[in-house]
């Protein structure tokens, strides 16, 4: 920390902006890689495909598993700029970030099952062709409701990192509420039902929330005076 107060906040308002421009490709060229892959209501067609495309299919959840790791990148990033204006609650989004990409980092392993499924010649000799594709596709259908999990996660990581940019002085204040409404509606996934009535609006006012600050970070940084006069003062425990 004391480097990170030693130093100029800009390049690392422009590292974290690189970084998140980096996990916004990757997620994307993953998921494009994926895409049109499974099928949900179609095990046959589902089981089809992964075995005719395994190796694009691997390299696409491979691809998201890097996007992840950026994404914890982003994280650290965000705790060394934000800790000077409230280091508790700094730690707290951090953590909430942290378990939110673990979690969809093992609830990958539910992307990853169907291939075991459909590809070990000992289990097609203990299950029919078509329990093993059934199992296949009950594994995709499970992945989702892992991922509402991260989802609930990210909702409070982006309600702290909202607030903490609120208070910040040195980082635009719509940006924190923008955030902090985002989050907000990320916990909706606390019941999917709901969640999945207004899913574009909860998941979309949170990446484009995402993207604005990315955006504002690699044009126009923060106010370095402004950061010095927090990162110069002490922390606040609470």
């Amino acid at each position: 920390m004391q480097s990170i107060v030693e130093g100029s906040p800009r390049p690392t308002a422009r590292t974290i902006a690189v970084v998140y421009l980096l996990y916004f490709l990757t997620s994307v060229f993953g998921a494009l890689l994926m895409k049109g892959l499974v099928v949900p209501t179609d095990a046959v067609a589902t089981a089809q495909n992964l075995l005719a495309h395994e190796s694009l299919y691997r390299s696409g959840w491979e691809v998201g598993l890097v996007a992840n790791a950026l994404y914890l990148a982003v994280t650290a990033l965000f705790y060394g700029l934000l800790a000077p204006v409230n280091r508790s609650l700094a730690v707290m989004m951090a953590f909430f970030s942290l378990v939110g990409c673990t979690v969809q980092i093992f609830g990958g392993m539910l992307q990853l099952a169907p291939l075991t499924m459909l590809g070990d010649n000992q289990m097609a000799g203990a299950f029919t062709v078509a329990q093993l594709r059934a199992a296949a596709l009950l594994s995709f259908k499970l992945y989702p409701l892992v991922f509402y999990i991260s989802l609930v996660l990210f909702g409070l990581f982006d309600i702290l990192l909202g607030y903490l940019i609120y208070k910040s002085t040195f980082l635009p204040r719509f940006i924190g509420v923008w955030f902090m409404i985002g989050g907000v509606a990320a916990l909706t996934f606390l019941w999917p039902p709901l969640a999945m009535e207004i899913r574009p609006v909860a998941i979309g006012v949170g990446g484009i929330a995402e993207i604005v600050l990315m955006l504002w970070l690699l044009v126009k940084g923060v106010d370095v005076s402004r950061w010095r006069e927090k990162a110069g003062a002490p922390l606040t425990p609470a």
